[in-house]
């Protein structure tokens, strides 16, 4: 990696590392009862601002439908060049773990697209299952739309213009859990692997039984 693309990567990180703690900070709590390795147990959990997007197959898809399971919401956009295919294929690594194991509880993962204009449902339905088939990709028709809901949940977006014309988009790093309430329960901020991500999700879990 050329000495330039290895400063904008860390410089990446380092922003989404910021913006996922600001995001921790708005959903800040009370004495926690259950300690992480990766973030922040929010307690008492918190119910999730109603929100209208779509999904991969071009469906409707608001806060309704994260009740009945685990979730883990992740932002991120399908251009970005690698924090969300590194965090994704963590995520993956999880899930195909899990179900190696047969574990009890098992998330859904859901990778909510910070780039309306470039991340439309054809375009998730084709980067999203490269990870897992499993996986749920969302977008909206229009950037304003995905930014009210990311700015919901203390997420800011941030579009930096290129010199070709294209652009980047600065995003949080965090991975948000939500109960099958759907009530945000921990904000993971990293470092992720894939043994922190499962033992942190087993305490989650446990804790709010």
């Amino acid at each position: 990696m050329a000495p330039q693309s290895r400063l904008l990567t860390i410089a990446f990180i380092c922003i989404a590392g910021i913006a996922g703690l600001g995001a921790a900070l708005l959903w800040r709590h009370a004495a926690a009862p259950v300690e992480l390795a990766t973030g922040t147990y929010v307690s008492p959990s918190r119910a999730l601002p109603d929100f209208s997007l779509i999904d991969q197959r071009g469906q409707p898809f608001g806060a309704a439908k994260l009740r009945g399971s685990w979730s883990m919401m992740f932002f991120g956009y399908t251009n970005c060049p690698d924090f969300c295919p590194t965090t994704l294929t963590t995520l993956a690594a999880l899930e195909k773990r899990l179900r190696a194991a047969a574990a009890p509880v098992r998330p859904q993962v859901v990778f909510m697209s910070v780039d309306a204009k470039r991340d439309t449902p054809e375009q998730l339905a084709k980067y999203v299952p490269y990870f897992d088939p499993e996986f749920i990709g969302l977008t909206a028709a229009d950037q304003a739309a995905i930014e009210a809901v990311a700015a919901k949940l203390g997420v800011s977006v941030i579009i930096t213009p290129k010199a070709d014309g294209t652009y980047t988009v600065d995003h949080s790093g965090a991975i948000f859990v939500l109960n099958p309430e759907g009530k945000l329960t921990a904000i993971l901020t990293g470092p992720f692997s894939v043994d922190a991500l499962q033992a942190d999700f087993q305490r989650i879990v446990a804790g709010h039984a």
